[in-house]
């Protein structure tokens, strides 16, 4: 009687008649209690969830701003383009004045050579053959020259033997010129032998000179080799 008298019982009385009548107030929900979701279902609706409401619309907002610099880098690349090809065109340009340059450089030097005597010739071969690292440089010339006007040994000790003419340039040297050269070379038991004229050479000689392993400079190889250029035959 105390104990159903006390306010413990009159609180849990109370609570009680409260459920009571909620749950006859209240509709009845046919709630059927189900397995727990696994761990990894509710990862991926997390994930998922993350996604919709925050990459994805980061993404969106990329996408959108690439396009942007997308137009701006098709933009650019076309300058880059149209510079290039500017530079090209230059570029064409500078090498054709360089080339017209250079044929009036190579112009001056024998313009320069067409003005010395056949004594200032062969001492401007024998400069050629001692700035390609010669030694021994020797011009003998005149009559007892035994078909050699230059001789001495290449930079790396190889004799070798030059003939010079000083001819106009619509002259050529001819076969019978050749054959005396080759002659020369054997006489002076040369291992090199170069022919530096300021005309052509016949077809004959050259024919000659290159079964021989005659070097011959004709003008347009005596063009380059004044202008710098080293012979090959004395690498």
């Amino acid at each position: 009687m105390l104990l159903r008298d006390s306010e413990v019982a009159r609180q849990v009385r109370t609570y009680l008649l409260d459920a009571e009548y909620i749950a006859r107030t209240q509709p009845v929900d046919n709630f059927v209690p189900t397995a727990p979701e696994p761990l990894d279902d509710r990862i991926d609706r997390r994930i998922t969830h993350i996604l919709g409401k925050s990459v994805v619309p980061m993404f969106n907002a990329l996408i959108e701003s690439s396009g942007e610099q997308r137009k701006e880098l098709i933009s650019l690349r076309d300058d880059v383009q149209r510079i290039e090809r500017k530079l090209v065109q230059h570029d064409v340009r500078l090498v054709r004045l360089e080339r017209v340059q250079g044929q009036r450089g190579l112009a001056g030097v024998m313009a320069s050579i067409d003005g010395m005597n056949w004594r200032e010739f062969e001492e401007h071969v024998a400069q050629l053959l001692r700035r390609d690292g010669c030694t021994g440089v020797e011009i003998h010339g005149g009559s007892g020259d035994r078909g050699a006007d230059i001789t001495g040994r290449t930079a790396d000790g190889r004799r070798f033997v030059v003939q010079c003419k000083h001819w106009a340039p619509y002259r050529s040297v001819w076969s019978g010129e050749m054959q005396k050269f080759v002659g020369a070379k054997t006489l002076h038991r040369a291992d090199v032998a170069v022919y530096a004229a300021t005309c052509p050479f016949s077809p004959e000689s050259l024919s000659i000179a290159a079964e021989a392993g005659v070097t011959a400079v004709h003008r347009g190889l005596l063009e380059t080799w004044s202008a710098g250029a080293k012979l090959e035959v004395l690498r």
